[in-house]
């Protein structure tokens, strides 16, 4: 293979990745106007596998900024989503209980236990802050998956829910004072768990990262 193109193919990936996530001066943008557009109802925090008995980088990330949103009075109520996909544990239901060990109020934090992709964080979210009342609705996460889902939210969800990727300037400067509580992470475990890996095939897995595979029936009746 000739050089160029070795050194054209990394060059095109890199650039790929890089418009799917938004710049630090477009994050602080979207938190300033989530500030000055007035309290959410609600926000909706895409799920993480838990693994090895603790939690990783990224999910202490997203539920720092969502504890973040909530103590600045941008957030009233938070919805944590994710199913049991890839590890035994509704990965909801181990967020909702690091926010609770952090300091976010337990009757201010919901869950949603059905998405298995992101696209389904956000629809099957969203659905369920219908269900719970919830008018103003947003989601917050890393801006690399804000950006990734932000045409999906548009055409498939709701052209008015509002997008709070994380200030990594902000994250940093509280990363001092975050903490690493211990859990009962036995509270969500799921017995009945088999990985998604078993049960859809590579392609389906794929498809349903950017599509979702979505039941438009979900919590429409309280399921």
């Amino acid at each position: 293979m000739p050089k160029i193109v070795l050194y054209t193919i990394p060059a095109v990936m890199m650039l790929s990745l890089l418009s799917c996530t938004f710049s630090a001066k477009a994050t602080r943008q979207l938190l300033q106007e989530a500030g000055n557009s007035g309290p959410f109802d609600v926000i909706i925090v895409p799920g993480i596998p838990f693994e090895d008995g603790k939690w990783d980088r990224t999910m202490k990330g997203r539920i720092y900024w969502s504890n973040y949103l909530f103590d600045k009075g941008i957030a009233k109520n938070i919805i944590y989503s994710g199913s049991a996909v890839y590890t035994a544990y509704y990965e909801a239901k181990i967020m909702a209980l690091y926010a609770e060990a952090i300091g976010i109020p337990a009757k201010n934090i919901y869950t949603e236990t059905k998405a298995e992709h992101s696209t389904e964080n956000a629809y099957y979210g969203y659905k369920r802050a219908q269900q719970l009342g919830f008018k103003r609705v947003a989601l917050a996460s890393d801006p690399f998956q804000t950006k990734l889902l932000r045409r999906y939210i548009r055409k498939k969800v709701n052209k008015d829910m509002a997008l709070i990727p994380m200030v990594i300037d902000t994250m940093k400067a509280i990363e001092p004072a975050m903490t690493d509580p211990e859990i009962h992470f036995e509270e969500a475990f799921d017995p009945d768990f088999v990985s998604i890996k078993e049960r859809e095939s590579w392609w389906k897995r794929l498809k349903g990262t950017i599509r979702g595979n979505i039941d438009t029936t979900a919590y429409s009746t309280g399921k």
